[in-house]
Parts: C-alpha cells; sequence; structure tokens
C-alpha cells in the first residue's frame, strides 16, 4: 500500500488490493453518463491502415490523450511507453495528464461524449464500474495482437491476468502491474535467530511461541489496515479448499463465513491472539506506523501485505533486511489445490472508452507498455513486476522481495486466484472495526464469523445493489 491519499484509500478497499484493481461500490454512480451500446467504439476506425505493426489502425501522426492515476506508482512509466510510442514508424505522439481524482475530472467529459483515449481508472476517486462498462472498448484485441518485439501479447503474459478485469464475460480493463498477496519476512532475522518459515497454519504456534521467547511477536497491525488480515484468512481458505470456499464467499452465500475451512483458520488465529502474539495496540496505531513496527523495529516476524509492502516501506526499512515472501498459508497439508496455488492479480486498471477520438491510439500505447522494453522499465524502477513475465534479472535489481514475487509466481503456473467481491461491493469499510476488534482480542470465532456473515447478507438481500455472478 502506498502512502499518498489516493492510494491509501486503494488499501482500504481491499486489495488486499493494487491494488490490485480498485473497484468502487456498485451504488457509485455518473447519473446520466451511461448510455447504452459500446465494446465496439472507433477502435476500427483510427483513421489508419490495419498492418501487423499497426494493428489497430491508428493514424500516422495523431495524437492519444491519456488521463493515468498519480498514485504510488506516478506516471512516469505511462510517459516512458509513450516516448518509445513516438519513436515508432507512425509517430503517434500522447499526452499524459496526472490525476488523483478520476471520476470527478472525467465525469463530465463522459457525459459530454469526449472521454480519453485511454484511463488509468485507479484510486480512491476511480470511476464506479457498473457505470461505464457498457461504454468501454473490449480489449481482447490488445491481447491478441503482437508486441513491439513481434510476439504475441498473450503469449507472454502471466496467468490469470484477465480475470479482474472481466465484467460478465468481457473483457474491458487491462491491469497492468502484477500483484502478489503474501507473508513477508526479514529472511536476515529468521537466519539470525533460527525461525522456520511456516509453510502453513499449524506452523503458527510453534514460531508465535519462537518468537515471543526472543522478545518479539508473530503479527503486528494497524487500524487502517485490519483487513489484511481478512486477506490472510480468506486467501489461505481458498489455498486450502479451493472454489468451494471461494465461490459462496464470491457470491455471498448464506453460510459461506462458516465454511469448516474458514472456522478452523480463524479458531487457530483467534489461538494466537489469545496467546499474546499479535503485538498489541493495532486498533489504535496509524497503519504506516505498524508496520515499521514491523521493518523497522523487527518487533513482529511475520505481515500479511500485498507486493507493493515493499516500495510503500523502502524509506522505514532496516538495513540488510531482505524482505521475503511466501504464498499465503494452508490451513495443513491436505490442501486440495495444487502445490503452490496463490493470490496474484494484475491491478492498475487501464480502460478504453468506446466514443473515444483516438481509440486505436489508446490501444497502441497499451500494447507499447506490454512491450518488454517499457514493462522491464517499469520494473526496474518501481520494484513491482508488470503483467508481462521475463523482465526481472536474476539479480531482480537488487531487491530480494522482487526475487521471491517472482520465485511465487513462477511456482504458482496457472494456479492463481483472485478475490473480488469485497471491493466490488464496497464492503471494506464495514469490516474494518469487526477485525480491530477481533485482532484487539475483543471477539471469539463465533462473533467474528456472526458479524461478517450479517454484512455480506445485507448486500446480498438488498435490492437495489447490482450483483454480478463471479465464477
Amino acid at each position: 500500500m502506498e502512502t499518498n491519499d489516493a492510494s491509501i484509500s486503494r488499501r482500504t478497499l481491499l486489495r488486499g488490493a493494487a491494488l490490485a484493481a480498485v473497484m468502487v461500490p456498485l451504488g457509485v454512480s455518473l447519473a446520466s453518463c451511461a448510455a447504452p451500446g459500446g465494446g465496439g467504439g472507433n477502435s476500427g476506425s483510427g483513421g489508419g491502415a490495419k498492418t501487423a505493426d499497426n494493428p489497430f489502425g491508428v493514424a500516422a501522426n495523431s495524437k492519444v490523450d491519456a488521463v493515468i492515476f498519480n498514485g504510488g506508482y506516478g506516471v512516469d512509466y505511462v510517459e516512458n511507453a509513450a516516448t518509445i510510442m513516438g519513436k515508432g514508424k507512425n509517430k503517434v505522439t500522447a499526452k499524459v495528464s496526472p490525476s488523483t481524482k478520476i471520476a470527478q475530472e472525467l465525469q463530465p467529459r463522459f457525459v459530454g461524449g469526449n472521454p480519453p483515449d485511454l484511463v488509468d481508472n485507479s484510486g480512491a476517486n476511480s470511476i464506479g464500474w457498473n457505470t461505464i462498462l457498457d461504454q468501454l472498448e473490449t480489449l481482447d484485441d490488445v491481447l491478441d495482437s503482437n508486441n513491439l518485439e513481434g510476439k504475441k501479447i498473450s503469449d507472454t503474459l502471466y496467468a490469470g491476468v484477465k480475470a479482474p478485469g472481466t465484467f460478465d464475460g468481457k473483457f474491458k480493463a487491462l491491469n497492468y502491474v502484477m500483484t502478489v498477496y503474501g507473508l513477508w519476512y526479514s529472511d536476515a532475522l529468521f537466519q539470525a535467530n533460527g525461525f522456520k518459515v511456516p509453510t502453513s497454519w499449524q506452523d503458527l504456534k510453534d514460531l508465535g511461541a519462537a518468537a515471543k521467547a526472543k522478545g518479539k511477536y508473530l503479527f503486528v497491525w494497524g487500524k487502517e489496515a485490519a483487513t489484511y488480515y481478512q486477506t490472510f484468512v480468506v486467501d489461505s481458505a481458498v489455498i486450502q479448499g479451493g472454489d468451494d470456499v471461494r465461490l459462496p464467499l464470491e457470491n455471498l452465500k448464506a453460510g459461506c463465513w462458516s465454511h469448516p475451512i474458514i472456522q478452523n483458520i480463524l479458531t487457530i488465529f483467534h489461538d494466537l491472539i489469545q496467546a499474546g502474539y499479535m503485538k498489541p495496540g493495532g486498533a489504535g496505531t496509524q497503519f504506516t506506523q505498524a508496520q515499521s513496527q514491523w521493518s523497522l523495529d523487527q518487533a513482529a516476524l511475520l505481515y500479511p501485505s500485498g507486493s507493493w509492502i515493499e516500495n510503500e516501506m523502502k524509506s522505514q526499512t532496516a538495513p540488510n533486511f531482505k524482505m521475503m515472501g511466501i504464498p499465503e498459508l494452508p490451513l495443513d497439508t491436505k490442501q486440495t489445490t495444487p502445490k503452490g496455488t496463490m493470490r496474484a492479480e494484475a491491478g492498475e486498471p487501464f480502460i478504453v472508452p468506446s466514443k473515444a477520438k483516438n481509440a486505436a491510439g489508446g490501444k497502441e500505447l497499451l500494447r507499447t507498455m506490454l512491450s518488454k522494453e517499457a514493462a522491464t522499465w517499469f520494473t526496474q524502477h518501481k520494484l513491482a513486476p508488470t503483467i508481462v513475465k521475463g523482465t526481472v534479472p536474476a539479480d531482480a535489481f537488487g531487491s530480494t522481495a522482487l526475487a521471491s514475487q517472482v520465485k511465487m509466481l513462477d511456482g504458482a503456473g496457472d494456479n492463481v486466484f483472485t478475490i473480488k467481491s469485497f471491493n466490488l461491493y464496497g464492503m471494506n469499510s464495514d469490516q474494518l472495526p469487526i477485525w480491530n476488534s477481533f485482532l484487539a482480542g475483543g471477539m471469539s470465532v463465533a462473533e467474528i464469523t456472526s458479524q461478517l456473515q450479517a454484512l455480506t447478507d445485507k448486500v446480498r438481500n438488498d435490492s437495489s445493489v447490482t450483483k454480478i455472478e463471479i465464477k
């Protein structure tokens, strides 16, 4: 989670995310901007001839209007791609405009029928997906095209990258940054103290006792990030039980929080908290301060987070920390999913409006961003992988955390999943106080289950909320 206002809210809407892709509550709308049609738009009318190296028919010397969320990753990576695009045969240039208020600034343009050619719909003030889906181009043709190196783009990407941007079977948002959800630790600290890296929830009691013997805690948390532990619990349960756990949660089923795997994990977690292995006071501690207790003070051994954690805490991490990550933990050795299964999903959702003046140019800029040159530039400067494989060298640009991300992704292969429902229905703000209470030791397993289920049931029974079936 990055530390500016927009990216803090990206975390509080998690994801678990990503930042994932942030999806604001479905109740948020853009009033009259939704219009029938869309999906075909101007992609076939770029003004130029379609060729192998100009797959969208973008007109020579045309200009692309791009509005990019100015969060933790900035906008320079899109500017770099624009520079590369401008050097191409068609000399297509781009104006890259930063924004932290995507919805407020672009709503009038969607209503007026003159939206930008490319938008990074991210941050706290992103546009509600349900309000614009029918005004967006499908992006399958981007993945079907060749990159600047002549390879089919879909063959160069990590598995599962289409899932976060696919709605009702239509691929409408290309999420660019690969976010790995894991359990993070200091390899130096573990080596120095002989701590064993856990392989399941069954290992955590012994590790907690070992930490306590060294005057340390197993976990730490901050009030705005309490639901990081919900992510940890849910993802672990899915790793253990697969779709049998995931789909009832995703589709708001009655009793979904009572699944035996979730209950077993919550029971272990409750025991760890009651044993004093969670550093107290998190409900009154700002999240980056709590994270600093882990990364700088090394008061706790483990921290569950998305892979943004290294960049977020780079100025508050102990020297020679050697941050590393492992996938979130299965309950035990009897997991039903393949070994290495993990939550990994693309974030920073890029969209091309159908009524854009140069939609073909918007897609061409996306194609350029997916080139090995542009993707490697992002990874080197942001220490985070894009959805493009093979852009991280053996030394991972000196980052042990980045190296471990690549190792996790390679180990998972096609066995990755995402969780959409909590962000999709804007549930995080109501879940935060519940998790703060549980982590502080003030709630039983039965109580947290009841309260989380009540929130799920409330959304399911609210006829004003449009439901999307998740598969």
